[in-house]
């Protein structure tokens, strides 16, 4: 998952092969080592048109989702959600992805109120065993994603994701932070990339308000500088919700364009973050 990579939601959230011809040659045209597919629906997919897809552009690919409603593990129990993850596993392995990360043990907008019970981190530390077991016969990585309170109740920190990887004890599993949800869940900046330490593979380089980076408040420096302290080589994959479907934006309370435009994002926000990259060693 080395290099650097960036989000489907750069120009769309729907993977069928009309999605999937869009944004390949869109992110080949800018030059990208991998991409970041939105595997919300397995079953829109065409795995062999998306796999030619992307080895005619020399593209390589990680696959990430969050989990419909109808099988969040938390209050449904493991079965729907292994079920579920096993057929994303797959169409995955198909299309010639590496990992499949994300917010595999709940849903974007799962809240309770409360604190998570003991029978709810259950139920996802069996979900996550059982497809961990599944992904690593296929040959892939899985990944976990911390996301902020607002977006769910379960697991918020680098800490909480470290905890439930040595939980479930898979030497296949690794942990994806994301630095829009650092900026609101993390004591520093550089402490959720340290707290990660060696489970730290994955990152989402994603602004204060989801669009240009750069242009917020997320304190790049402190991020980069405690990635190169780490020797973190693992993927790097911007993120800026450009294309939200409302089903999508609904959970991640996006009401409002994050940013002028796409073009502004590629433009302004893509060196960026890629010279602050190259500067801290990291590409």
């Amino acid at each position: 998952m080395q290099g650097f990579g960036v989000h489907t939601s750069m120009w769309t959230m729907r993977w069928d092969r009309a999605g999937a011809e869009r944004a390949v040659a869109a992110c080949a045209a800018e030059g990208f080592d991998f991409i970041e597919i939105a595997l919300l629906d397995p079953e829109i997919v065409d795995p062999a048109h998306s796999r030619a897809l992307l080895e005619q552009a020399g593209l390589r690919a990680v696959c990430s989702l969050g989990l419909p409603e109808a099988v969040w593990p938390s209050r449904h129990g493991p079965d729907g959600a292994v079920a579920f993850l096993t057929r994303a596993l797959d169409v995955a392995h198909a299309l010639g992805a590496e990992a499949l990360s994300g917010v595999v043990y709940g849903g974007i907008g799962e809240t309770t109120g409360l604190p998570p019970t003991a029978a709810e981190l259950d139920n996802v530390a069996r979900t996550l065993e059982a497809a961990a077991a599944h992904a690593k016969g296929l040959g892939l990585r899985f990944g976990i994603e911390p996301v902020n309170r607002y977006e769910t109740h379960l697991i918020n920190t680098a800490r909480q994701g470290v905890e439930m990887i040595e939980r479930v004890g898979a030497d296949n599993m690794f942990l994806h932070l994301d630095t829009y949800h650092m900026n609101i869940e993390e004591r520093g900046m550089a402490m959720g990339v340290l707290d990660g330490g060696a489970h730290l593979a994955y990152i989402h380089l994603s602004e204060s308000d989801r669009g240009t980076p750069g242009a917020g408040n997320v304190r790049w420096d402190e991020v980069y500088g405690a990635m190169a302290a780490i020797g973190f080589e693992g993927g790097l994959a911007m993120e800026s919700f450009i294309d939200m479907p409302p089903e999508i934006a609904h959970g991640l309370a996006v009401w409002r364009p994050v940013a002028e435009s796409r073009d502004v994002v590629l433009a302004q926000g893509l060196p960026f973050l890629r010279n602050k990259a190259a500067q801290y060693g990291l590409i």
